[in-house]
């Protein structure tokens, strides 16, 4: 018996592909059309130190040729006035608020903890440090004792997370306990604490920090913050961003003196996860794709800088329990694997969400710059102007936006302005002043991060040139 199809089933048929790519969303070619500006706050850099020259470990090198790979600048609780300087090429700097030549605190690779950063200089190495906030409390249980977060080799010990997924090294936090807290050089010993498997070569461990607004008796002193990527590669081959049984791409919270049994460490029993089977009891929040750097305000507000894929850099404030979407969003867009049927690496229109994720409360788009770096919220007293404001920067075109901190709202970004730097009384760009030859693309990259000190001052940290430089009010 011969079928014969009707006219209305043959068009319905050759129809349905046509509406498929019709219900299919276009890429966002500009995502945030507005432009950043220049705001009306203007700063001069003041030479503060220059710290030593630092050599890379790999051979042939496979970096860019940074004198020194200074990263972060951060204050001793202790009232001493100083301040640690880390160089990713395994080095810890001591420097006075006061000015005057560094001191090397410690030099990771003199001691028997396997430590490398040659699968990947730019960012592998000596990523974080923090110490305790009773680091100068004799007597106290964290009395001398400081943190770092490292790079090891995948074969030099047995993993907490992911040991059988490190083929390219592994993220190390160390404990270490000087003999004398108030030296400027190290003797003492040191403990591994935790250790994670990486599969690819970037998007690691990064900042480690201790909460400046809880007290003692807070359920928050002590605690210990750190940050990991989601391992490396392109959009997130391993969906890290939102898995939930491993630590890795956001925020991990355990106590470092509360360890029990086997166990180097503790866990915070107000840990938002705590409980849930499906959750590593570590996670303090997640879906962040690399957030290398974050900070703690003096209220104890945490400021997460989120590197993005190709399109968006976020800036978030920490939430416990928090899913900020990666691999699913970029800022606040849709990526392909937010909705599926479309290409990866533009951004698209946010469908509704099917889940609750938390949102940036400000973003650029790469128009704008290249990757965020660092950030801080400004409380000094010198530029009266920045006070309050979240002052981050862009690690590659070396340009310094700010936003106001006053009723952020994750999902509705704050209006980002570009800060005015003046070298020697002329306004010009980081990258162009201070830039070193690019790796990645064509031109200079500036390497810029941001330190603080103790009394909320900031400071540039270039990496070209290895110089801090402090921010003081432009002429």
């Amino acid at each position: 018996m011969k079928t014969t199809l009707g006219p209305l089933f043959i068009a319905l048929m050759v129809s349905l592909p046509l509406l498929a790519a019709e219900s299919r969303p276009e890429p966002l070619l500009d995502p945030i059309p507005a432009k950043i500006q220049k705001g009306t706050v203007s700063v001069a850099l003041e030479n503060f130190v220059q710290i030593p020259q630092s050599v890379e470990s790999a051979t042939p090198a496979r970096t860019n040729a940074a004198y020194a790979r200074i990263q972060f600048m951060t204050p001793l609780p202790d009232g001493s006035g100083r301040l640690v300087v880390n160089d990713l090429r395994g080095l810890l700097y001591l420097v006075s608020e006061s000015g005057g030549e560094p001191s090397l605190y410690l030099d990771m690779r003199d001691y028997d903890i396997d430590f490398d950063d040659s699968m990947f200089p730019n960012e592998t190495g000596l990523q974080g440090v923090a110490f305790h906030p009773d680091f100068a409390r004799e007597g106290a249980i964290g009395y001398g004792k400081f943190y770092t977060a490292i790079s090891v080799t995948s074969d030099s010990g047995v993993a907490d997370y992911l040991d059988d997924n490190a083929e390219n090294h592994e993220s190390v936090v160390r404990e270490w306990t000087t003999n004398d807290p108030a030296a400027n050089s190290f003797a003492g010993t040191s403990r591994e604490i935790f250790r994670i498997g990486q599969f690819d070569q970037n998007h690691n461990i990064g900042t480690l920090a201790f909460n400046p607004a809880a007290a003692p008796g807070d359920a928050d002193y002590g605690m210990l913050y750190g940050s990991l990527g989601d391992g490396g590669g392109a959009n997130d081959p391993m969906e890290f961003g939102q898995s939930t049984s491993d630590p890795m791409a956001g925020i991990f919270r355990i106590d470092p003196l509360g360890g029990e049994g086997d166990k180097a460490y503790g866990i915070p029993g107000d840990n938002p996860f705590v409980g849930n089977a499906d959750f590593a009891p570590e996670i303090w929040a997640y879906g962040l794709r690399h957030a290398q750097a974050f900070s703690f305000d003096s209220d104890g507000t945490m400021y997460i800088c989120d590197i993005g894929q190709t399109q968006i850099e976020e800036v978030n404030i920490g939430v416990p329990g928090a899913n900020y979407g990666w691999r699913l969003r970029e800022g606040t867009f849709a990526t392909a694997f937010g909705i599926g049927g479309v290409r990866p690496n533009p951004v698209y229109p946010k469908p509704e969400d099917e889940q609750e994720f938390t949102y940036p409360v400000a973003q650029f788009d790469h128009d704008e710059g290249n990757a965020i770096s660092s950030g801080f919220v400004y409380r000094g007293s010198a530029i009266p102007e920045l006070l309050g404001k979240f002052v981050f920067t862009d690690m590659v075109t070396g340009r310094v936006f700010y936003i106001d901190t006053d009723n952020l709202e994750p999902g509705n970004p704050a209006t980002i302005l570009e800060l005015r730097v003046e070298f020697f009384g002329v306004e010009r760009n980081v990258a162009d002043a201070l830039g070193f030859p690019n790796t990645y693309s064509r031109g200079n990259r500036a390497g810029l991060r941001l330190g603080i000190d103790s009394q909320g001052e900031l400071y540039f940290l270039t990496k070209g040139d290895g110089k801090i430089r402090k921010m003081v009010p432009a002429s």
